[in-house]
């Protein structure tokens, strides 16, 4: 008798590189924060950018996660309820440190070395309780893989290039190519529409590396 074919499955992978960029960037931030002198408000404008961007990123993401993944999976998995409730708790918990360093960054330009502090400190709360998250939502990747098609999967890079409300979605996206493999950047590029590929071939690429050496390098 013939056989019938598996279901293509998606490729989890690309979550990994999304989530690195969290790790990375908010390991990096403490450093990043208390070394911008008080008396550069260029440097304290592009750092505080920078990390608003990161948050906002990280807020749409998890949107998606709740809109997109979550409800399919309680859906499909119901042996594993009690892990998925669990990751959207782990949710609600990260919302309020977010909600925290957002405030604190809002305040900085035109704030004292207090708020400056402020910052750092809340930008390490969020990356101590994030990085938990993931460790967890990552060792459920195989779940998704099983239980998600590849064009369910593909819904939520879709959803956060729409609904992201920073302003410099370039920097989004330099940052996740950083951590890909070279194959996982020409299927990004393969699968973005092609306003976003014009965007980001056009100048987004090179503002990115620009802003890039920018923050490393402490010149504003």
């Amino acid at each position: 008798m013939p056989t019938r074919e598996a279901a293509p499955r998606p490729d989890v992978s690309d979550m990994i590189a999304v989530h690195r960029v969290f790790r990375d960037t908010l390991e990096a931030a403490p450093a990043l924060v208390v070394e911008t002198r008080p008396d550069d408000p260029a440097r304290v404008e592009v750092i505080a950018n920078y990390y608003d961007n990161i948050l906002r990123f990280l807020e749409v993401h998890h949107e998606g996660e709740e809109l997109l993944v979550f409800p399919k999976l309680r859906d499909r998995c119901p042996d594993e309820v009690r892990e998925i409730d669990k990751l959207e708790s782990q949710h609600q918990d990260v919302v309020c440190l977010l909600e925290d360093a957002g405030r604190s960054l809002a305040a900085w330009p035109g704030g004292d070395v207090q708020a400056q502090l402020s910052v750092a400190v809340r930008l390490e709360a969020l990356r101590l309780q994030l990085v938990a998250h993931l460790d967890e939502e990552e060792a459920a990747l195989g779940l998704c893989a099983a239980n998600l098609s590849p064009e369910e999967w593909g819904a939520l890079p879709r959803h956060g290039m729409a609904n992201f409300t920073g302003d410099k979605v370039w920097l989004i996206l330099g940052l996740i190519q950083e951590r890909m493999t070279d194959e996982q950047r020409v299927a990004m590029i393969e699968h973005m529409p092609p306003p976003a590929v014009e965007m980001w071939t056009g100048f987004g690429e090179r503002a990115f590396r620009e802003l890039s050496t920018q923050v490393a390098n402490g010149a504003a």
